[in-house]
């Protein structure tokens, strides 16, 4: 599609984050049984995906929404894609996690478990990921997390054991719920609108009687969405089985699976009802409200240092929730900010439980002891990634929670801003009687003294690299910033966007790819 830039087939750089992994899912599954052709085809996969995104922002950047619609069908009639500066941003910041998280399996996970599946299913969950950031398609949405929840129920249960099976069942059953209101909520707005199409259901949807119907389908949006998000009450599923996987799985997971829900929340709520749905918005304050407490409060209680991580995600969603709710450009500024340090962040926090288990050969924190001496450069990583997450300053988690905290301010949400507050507190608190149950205390004297863990380059570097990231975000804050507010304010005013995908004199057909053929639109 046309998209004003004035570069020919511009609109297939919007494809590639896509259509590169799902290729490369399929590579890797005809090579199934072969673990270093599929690492080879997995690093390079994601590597592209990786580029392809950046180049997709960066053009973005310069000349605005890029929008296709594919198979020569207009939008509203056809299924359309579109890139706007917050979901590739996204998806440049997703891929780049990916990357390190798989970059560390090659040397955390052992070759029984990357020949059965594990290369494969993490590429279709990286394109069902890229395919939700970039759709404009509503219904297609739902695909796309039809595409995450099948590949990472496999990845769930991948290696089988008891646990795994337990936290998969749950885990399934639950998205399953929630796929299941979405459909209903998306069927319902289809009978009021007639389209599926995001850009087209926002004039749609104002045009609407402002009644108990639409106020019905807006709250079936929040709450199936909010399930996937993991926001209260229906988060504890995410507890419950993110810590049944390989730590790989389980970093990629907390990574980008709530952080799709959120986004989902994010442009459902800012294109198709920006003035709408205002029962589904005042519940949204207590609902993050909730959230990050709640979440906060069951890190510091849990034993377990898996959960333990996987309470912080749910405090985290509710972080970003409540910058939705708040609404104004300088929340979701704060939003925006906290998303991407939240990929990061959570992602090395899973890199490091599993790497503490290892070395500790235990989960509970209880059963841990002395690693600071037998693990020096594993304590530091954890202790930073750990701040961060808490909002200690300078490191990166500490700027989106200023910005949030003074738009609450701005706008009188006092609630919203002791919430942010109060979980703040009450993390830092979480992640300081873990770091000294596990680090700082001593080993009892009759304990037998473990040998030394034995990290490989690759387990060592994903982890300092996510660590050094979050530090040299909260150091050097300036990129991420503007690119946050640029988002932002793109999403306070989504002419634009709503534009490039209803706006253009006519579809890109595959036969407009620069590589394939000649562009033929003026």
């Amino acid at each position: 599609m046309f998209d004003g830039s004035g570069f020919e087939g511009a609109g297939w750089l919007v494809v590639w984050p896509v259509l590169i992994p799902l290729l490369g899912a399929a590579l890797a599954a005809a090579a199934w049984g072969r673990e270093r052709t599929q690492a080879t085809i997995s690093i390079v996969v994601l590597g592209a995906q990786f580029i392809s995104a950046a180049v997709l922002f960066d053009h973005v950047w310069s000349h605005g929404v890029v929008a296709m619609s594919m198979g020569g069908w207009p939008a509203p009639f056809g299924i359309a894609l579109a890139a706007d500066p917050f979901g590739a941003f996204l998806t440049v910041v997703g891929s780049l996690v990916a990357l390190a998280v798989v970059a560390h399996s090659l040397g955390a996970t052992d070759a029984e478990h990357r020949r059965a599946g594990f290369f494969p299913l993490i590429l279709a969950l990286m394109a069902g990921v890229a395919g939700a950031f970039l759709t404009s398609d509503i219904f297609n949405l739902y695909v796309w997390f039809e595409v995450t929840l099948i590949s990472s129920f496999g990845l769930i249960v991948l290696g089988g054991r008891r646990e795994q099976i337990d936290g998969a069942v749950k885990y399934a059953f639950l998205n399953l719920i929630a796929t299941t209101l979405l459909l209903i909520a998306i069927g319902l707005l289809y009978g009021l609108t007639g389209t599926l199409n995001m850009a087209d259901l926002s004039g749609a949807v104002a045009a609407l009687p402002q009644d108990s119907t639409l106020e019905t389908v807006g709250l079936l949006f929040l709450v199936s969405l909010g399930m996937k998000a993991a926001l209260f009450p229906l988060y504890f599923w995410l507890p419950a089985a993110y810590h049944t996987p390989l730590p790989t799985v389980s970093a990629i997971f907390a990574a980008l699976l709530t952080k799709v829900g959120v986004y989902a929340l994010i442009r459902v709520f800012m294109v198709v009802f920006p003035d709408s749905a205002h029962l589904a918005r005042e519940a949204m304050i207590w609902v993050a409200v909730a959230t990050m407490v709640l979440g906060a409060l069951g890190a510091l209680a849990e034993s377990d240092i898996r959960r333990f991580v996987s309470f912080t995600v749910v405090s985290g969603v509710g972080v970003m929730v409540g910058g939705l709710a708040i609404g104004t450009e300088a929340a979701f500024l704060g939003t925006i900010f906290y998303i991407v340090h939240s990929i990061i962040v959570s992602a090395a926090l899973f890199i490091a439980a599993g790497m503490i288990a290892s070395a500790g050969n235990a989960t509970r924190i209880e059963d841990l002891a002395g690693l600071y001496k037998r693990a020096p450069y594993l304590s530091v990583a954890f202790l930073i990634v750990g701040l961060s997450l808490a909002g200690v300053p300078p490191l990166a988690g500490f700027w989106p929670k200023v910005y949030l905290v003074q738009a609450g301010l701005e706008a009188g949400s006092t609630i919203l801003v002791v919430g942010i507050l109060l979980s703040g507190f009450l993390t830092l608190l979480a992640v300081g009687r873990a770091f000294a149950l596990i680090f700082w205390r001593a080993a009892p004297e009759d304990a037998p003294t473990p040998p030394a863990p034995e990290f490989g380059n690759l387990v060592k570097g994903s982890l300092g690299a996510l660590a050094a990231l979050t530090f040299l975000i909260g150091l050097y804050s300036a990129p991420v910033v503007k690119a946050s507010t640029r988002a932002a304010a793109d999403l306070l005013a989504p002419d634009a966007y709503i534009e490039a995908v209803l706006g253009a004199p006519r579809a890109v057909t595959a036969s407009d790819d620069p590589v394939l053929g000649k562009e033929v639109t003026e």
